[in-house]
């Protein structure tokens, strides 16, 4: 197994190092790490990090810890919260493996995973479904929509993270949306639960149309208990937003948002090829670094240092980067400089009144800050074709040419896709390009399936499974698609139904952090009805009725009667009375005209 990258390894030293100081202090830090990525991209990592003692926390005393947020957990018995809002996909070919080992990500949409403390399942659930409609409130999100056949108990796929009594009855409950839009209402309750609520420090960067115009973006929460001691025990927050920003289109003004072509004096032609000419140009690479700013990449520079605590000062470095030394950077004054031992790594202190922007120049490409490979790569897709069977494929590939890759991968389907596991097969190729077609028992160590129940609950499959070395392993099994009531399929039916990411979490070393993967999530196509049919049955039954109903109604009501009968019938009604008494006056006037002709 490939060792994780340098910049992985800095931030687990360095979030180390700030728990131990956080856990000494109880005091709030926030810190960004910003990464030059290829293809003029720019990862930023915004963490911010506040504790409170588990006394005041019960007291409901809350300091650096929002009360929002904990009255809810509180209300709802929750021991450590994990919830996830994520856009795009990340590019592991090239940008390498993922920030935070991937344990601050989320698959695409909202995820959220719960320790819930309760004598059973059924008050576990309950108090899950009170969780996820106070979070849907705070968030400004759909987080109400996760029923039960949106939640799972994952088995070995998640651990808990934080320090828990023994003898706690915990209930792990796992949810995902998939087909929600993450947006700017996430991002402002997101930010109120900060002590300086993006006022001041680092979250002062954040800007809605420059963080969801990124190419990935992921926004985490994360609440746990931090014990040193069975009477010391401190609850921690740990707010974390990472974005891939594409530096070019960043810095585009707001007044000018639509990309438009450079003009022809500003082309940077390759003269050398023989089909250039005036109307053809064939652009040459550039052998400088692009220039850029914080203030050009978000819009805004940095308005001083967030410090919520007594002393107003904070010894910490708000801001890193991850360049070579041989770089220029330039900073806002003010701000103090301090090398890493890496060779790529530096870190600033700042002023806690003074404004703060740091700027890359112009300059010559010398050495780039390596990015390793990643320790797996996944992929999942559907295969088949009609609308009443089809495939799952998946796809793991083991760069490492020496050790082989262990892991967990969890899958969560929706009832309506009813999976054969009896037709999971497994194909292992090598770096030669010969296939070998394997039993799945060689490969799949243990499984875990549970089955779906019709709009009750969803199909949960966890599967331990391993990897050799320089091999891909492609993993498929056969499932079936259920027809809906025609009252279940949503307005745009034709579009498909979302299919939530699978979770993939990789076996370290107990004394490693977890590594974690998410796939992209599916589009599933059902069977889709001609929804025009219920108006035209409803148009047609009720013409039949009126039809029926009337004739029915006139044979039941009217009555076959001779001419005679109905003339004795209509002089005997009130009509036929007047009618008389009108023709007696008639003929009285007809005859006196007569006489006095």
């Amino acid at each position: 197994m490939t060792v994780p990258s340098l910049f992985s390894r800095l931030v687990a030293l360095a979030v180390t190092l700030w728990s131990l100081s956080v856990a000494a202090s109880s005091d709030y830090l926030e810190q960004l790490f910003l990464q030059p990525l290829p293809q003029s991209s720019l990862l930023a990592s915004f963490n911010f990090r506040g504790n409170t003692s588990q006394q005041s926390f019960d007291n409901q005393h809350f300091r650096y810890f929002p009360r929002a947020l904990g009255q809810i957990l509180q209300h709802a018995s929750t021991k450590e919260l994990h919830l996830r809002f994520t856009t795009g996909r990340w590019d592991a070919y090239s940008w390498g493996p993922r920030p935070w080992n991937g344990g601050k990500e989320g698959g695409t949409g909202v995820e959220l995973w719960a320790w819930i403390d309760a004598p059973d399942d059924d008050e576990a659930f309950a108090k899950w479904i009170t969780l996820t409609q106070s979070l849907s409130g705070l968030f400004c999100a759909s987080l109400n929509f996760i029923d039960s056949t949106r939640t799972t108990r994952p088995v070995v796929s998640f651990e808990p993270t934080g320090d828990h009594k023994e003898g706690s009855n915990l209930h792990l409950l796992h949810g995902t949306l998939p087909g929600e839009v993450v947006c700017t209402e996430n991002l402002t309750p997101f930010l109120k639960l900060l002590p300086c609520k993006g006022k001041t420090g680092v979250s002062t960067l954040f800007d809605g149309h420059k963080l969801f115009d990124a190419s990935w973006q992921s926004m985490s929460v994360d609440m746990r208990p931090i014990c040193s001691s069975a009477d010391d025990c401190l609850v921690q927050i740990e707010q974390t937003v990472d974005m891939v920003l594409d530096i070019e289109r960043s810095k585009r003004p707001r007044s000018n948002p639509i990309p438009r072509p450079v003009d022809n004096d500003q082309l940077v032609c390759d003269t050398s090829k023989s089909y250039n000419s005036e109307d053809t140009c064939y652009p040459l690479e550039k052998m400088t670094d692009k220039t850029w700013s914080l203030s050009e990449i978000f819009g805004r520079s940095m308005n001083g240092v967030c410090s919520p605590s007594a002393s107003g000062e904070s010894t910490e470095e708000p801001i890193c980067i991850r360049v070579p030394h041989e770089r220029r950077v330039f900073t806002s004054e003010g701000a103090s400089e301090s090398k890493k031992d890496d060779g790529f790594t530096r870190c600033f202190s700042l002023s806690p009144t003074n404004d703060f922007d740091l700027a890359i120049p112009e300059q010559q490409v010398g050495v780039q800050a390596p990015l390793e490979e990643s320790i797996l790569h996944a992929e999942r897709t559907i295969v088949g074709h009609g609308q009443e069977r089809g495939g799952m494929r998946i796809i793991f590939s083991n760069p490492s040419d020496t050790d082989a890759v262990d892991f967990i991968y969890f899958e969560t389907l929706p009832w309506f896709l009813r999976p054969y596991i009896h037709t999971l097969q497994a194909t292992i190729t090598g770096r030669d390009g010969v296939r070998r077609e394997t039993p799945a028992s060689e490969l799949v160590r243990e499984t875990y399936f549970r089955p779906a129940i019709d709009r009750e609950r969803g199909t949960q499959l966890e599967l331990a499974l391993s990897v050799p070395a320089a091999s891909t392993v492609t993993l498929s099994y056969d499932f079936e698609k259920a027809i809906l009531r025609y009252t279940e399929y949503p307005p745009d039916a034709n579009r498909g139904f979302n299919v939530a990411p699978a979770v993939i979490r990789i076996l370290n070393s107990p004394d490693k952090p977890p590594v974690y993967i998410r796939s992209t999530s599916l589009l599933l196509p059902l069977p889709t009805p001609d929804f025009s049919m219920p108006y035209n049955v409803i148009i047609l039954t009720s013409t039949v009725i009126a039809l029926a109903f009337g004739t029915v109604f006139n044979i039941l009501v009217r009555r076959m009667v001779s001419v005679e009968e109905a003339s004795a019938l209509g002089a005997q009604t009130i009509r036929g009375r007047v009618l008389s008494k009108i023709v007696a006056i008639r003929d009285r006037l007809r005859k006196k005209e007569t006489k006095v002709e």
